[in-house]
């Protein structure tokens, strides 16, 4: 109520005069500052005419076809309701809408559309002939698979609804479109599948969005989820991100919402579990036994990440822990660093390489690697700074961190590993079991949109988490949405 007041009150009416509408979208605009605002002063029918728009933004053959076909009207033509001929017949474009607000119509402008001022009419019109900047829709870095789709999403949210729309023929489903930043006035979209999601679960989402109140929104999609989130001390995603269409496709049929947001190729997929984030296409492009057996040694890797180096720790300090088979596990020399030290030290060798990698080139990446791999590792090793166990066990423990599908929870993960290493480093075989207790109980206590974040394992539900460790022919997954519903697993 009080949003639409202020709204109401800060709205400028378009007057019949057109030289009030141009000295306010003048000062709105500041056209003689910015070079790349037009306005374009047109006289057609004996009636004068004015244009705003941005270049760059806008399909110049689309404008020089409208502004041909205007230049045949005759004053008789406009004589009479003028505003809705104009619209409805002498305007030639599939989208047209009046506006009645200068303000609005100035944002409407920075955002790509044309807006026409006519003398004598107290509307504008929007022309919403516009394009922007555009790479193809090509596979996306982080979720490349062997055999499957090559599309991937762009920074144009026009383009990554049609993507969405093109796997998803559902006359259910629903693109609701916001806007989002005081200044920026982003544009974000909202798409579910209305007769599968929960009504009150989209309610959540789209109360979380409308209650952003910043300036604009310079990352995008990671933006938006730091308001609706909450929990910012928490590593944890408790939304997932893909710039893959068919995973948003699986996932609308599931029941979950998913959020479009202009200038970002990646959607949020919301509300997500733990399980959701350790599940990838690739294992559905395969047989179900195969996929299933993937599953599994994706779930090995990530187990790896995080336990491997606090148990490697743990043995060698308490070596009367190993049966007598496994006691080569432990190393016969610790070298002139104290062992945590070491791990320590390869743990932020091991983020510095990787943040070196990024700022890499890609003609240089090989090199990168031989430094890091022969000079670097093999040199450390000789001097005496590093154990060979050491960059074994780091090396296994940094091939599972890879192997998890979302770069968020591999970054999360990587941080419980250090914590969990130093507790067990302090306290021993207590510190490991209180320090690993402590981890399950907070993911227990993360709630997604107020889905559980370990569900199916805690509360726990049997027939879900079948699904969770196995993956199920398709054929025989009959039951939707298995994570969104824990109280109905069989809806």
């Amino acid at each position: 109520m009080t949003e639409s007041k202020s709204k109401e009150e800060n709205k400028i009416p378009v007057s019949n005069y057109i030289q009030d509408n141009i000295d306010k979208m003048d000062d709105l605009l500041q056209v003689d500052k910015s070079f790349d605002v037009i306005r374009l002063d047109l006289e057609y029918a004996k009636r004068k005419m004015v244009m705003y728009f941005v270049d760059g933004f806008v399909k110049d053959d689309i404008l020089h076809y409208i502004m041909k076909y205007l230049s045949t009207l005759e004053e008789s033509h406009l004589e009479e309701d003028t505003l809705q001929k104009l619209l409805k017949r002498y305007i030639p474009y599939v989208e047209v809408e009046e506006v009645d607000d200068v303000s609005k119509a100035a944002d409407q402008v920075l955002a790509g559309p044309t807006v026409l001022f006519v003398d004598g009419v107290n509307k504008a019109i929007q022309i919403d002939a516009r394009t922007y900047p555009v790479r193809s829709p090509q596979e996306p870095d982080l979720e490349r698979i062997v055999r499957g789709s090559r599309d991937g999403f762009v920074e144009t949210l026009v383009f990554n609804t049609a993507l969405t729309r093109r796997r998803v023929r559902d006359k259910s489903l629903r693109m609701e479109y916001l806007q989002i930043g005081r200044r920026s006035k982003t544009d974000i979209t909202i798409c579910y599948l209305e007769d599968i999601a929960d009504p009150k679960l989209v309610k959540r989402v789209r109360d979380s969005i409308s209650k952003i109140d910043t300036d604009g929104l310079p990352m995008a999609e990671k933006t938006v989820e730091e308001y609706i989130s909450g929990r910012h001390w928490n590593p944890y995603p408790v939304v997932r991100y893909t710039e893959r269409p068919d995973t948003v496709a699986v996932h609308l049929y599931e029941g979950h919402v998913c959020v479009i947001v202009d200038g970002s190729p990646s959607i949020i997929i919301s509300p997500t579990t733990f399980w959701h984030h350790l599940q990838h296409i690739e294992e559905y492009r395969n047989k179900p036994i195969v996929g299933a057996y993937m599953r599994l040694v994706r779930f090995l890797a990530v187990w790896a990440s995080v336990f491997l180096l606090p148990l490697y720790y743990l043995f060698s300090i308490n070596p009367e822990l190993l049966p007598g088979a496994l006691e080569f596990i432990g190393p016969k020399d610790v070298g002139a660093l104290p062992l945590l030290m070491q791990f320590i030290l390869i743990e932020l060798g091991l983020d510095i390489l990787r943040m070196a990698a990024i700022h890499t080139p890609n003609a240089l990446g090989t090199a990168l690697g031989l430094v890091a791999a022969l000079m670097i590792g093999q040199v450390a090793v000789e001097v005496g700074i590093f154990i060979n166990e050491v960059i074994l066990y780091l090396s296994i423990a940094a091939i599972g961190t890879f192997s998890t599908p979302s770069y968020e929870l591999s970054l999360s993960n990587r941080l419980v590993r250090i914590g969990i290493l130093i507790t067990t480093a302090l306290f021993g075989v207590y510190g490991f079991v209180i320090a690993t207790t402590l981890w399950i109980i907070w993911l227990s206590s993360i709630q997604s949109f107020k889905v559980p974040y370990m569900y199916p394992f805690i509360p726990f539900n049997y027939r879900a988490f079948r699904d969770v460790l196995i993956r199920s022919p398709l054929p025989l997954k009959n039951r939707r949405p298995r994570f969104l519903h824990p109280r109905d697993p069989d809806r």
